[in-house]
């Protein structure tokens, strides 16, 4: 049976060793929240909610260990906000050093409930998100300059994903995006259009899954 509501499922050793407790108070009441809003706005798979905090939670965490230092963050089709208000609840832990930019995720989603669902949970847990109800290729030139990563989690294969955001991996943007056991399918299709470097890290979170971390991004 899947979980639409009641009680939150316990966080894992592994979640709860690895941040702070104020994180993981803003991190329950992300989880909290969703569940709260599953059976109204069908924001997520209601069987992943069983395993939410590895299947969701913690599989958004492990992207900001992909680029530590960053504090501009684009989430591309963020869905309920996974990854961006994971990596945005993350980063307000993380406060700049003297000098540093302040940090703010943005995330681009074109249905307006799960916009919504997003500011909600951006208000309760003061993570510094800014939503943007719009599609992605309406506003993907915008953000040049503006962000350091971009992100995007179960989108698009990945050339549409490197058509997307071309005008900022061209520009030292690095781009991570998750994906399943087609990985390298997806990395060799992807070649026949684009140069790029690209480092692939195993996902903590699923055993078929790797992380594409591609930067230096030019045309074929």
């Amino acid at each position: 049976m899947s979980r639409s509501a009641g009680a939150i499922p316990s966080v894992p050793d592994s979640i709860a060793r690895a941040v702070s407790r104020e994180t993981l108070d803003d991190l329950t009441t992300l989880v909290s929240e969703l569940q709260s809003w599953q059976n109204a706005k069908n924001l997520v798979g209601g069987k992943t909610l069983d395993d939410v905090w590895t299947r969701h939670i913690a599989d958004s965490m492990q992207l900001r260990a992909l680029a530590p230092e960053a504090r501009r963050w684009l989430d591309l089709g963020s869905g309920a906000g996974l990854p961006g208000l994971v990596i945005a609840i993350m980063l307000k832990h993380a406060p700049p050093a003297s000098g540093e930019s302040p940090c703010v995720v943005h995330c681009v989603e074109s249905n307006a409930r799960k916009c919504a669902f997003i500011r909600h949970v951006a208000r309760l847990t003061a993570a510094p998100v800014r939503v943007h109800n719009a599609r992605i290729e309406d506003v993907i030139a915008g953000f040049a300059g503006a962000v350091d990563v971009v992100t995007a989690r179960a989108l698009a294969p990945l050339p549409k994903l490197l058509d997307w955001t071309s005008p900022l991996l061209k520009t030292g943007v690095i781009g991570l995006f998750p994906k399943g056991d087609r990985a390298e399918i997806e990395l060799t299709e992807s070649s026949k259009y684009w140069r790029f470097s690209n480092e692939i890290s195993p996902s903590i979170s699923d055993p078929r899954g790797r992380i594409l971390r591609i930067t230096e991004l030019s045309a074929a």
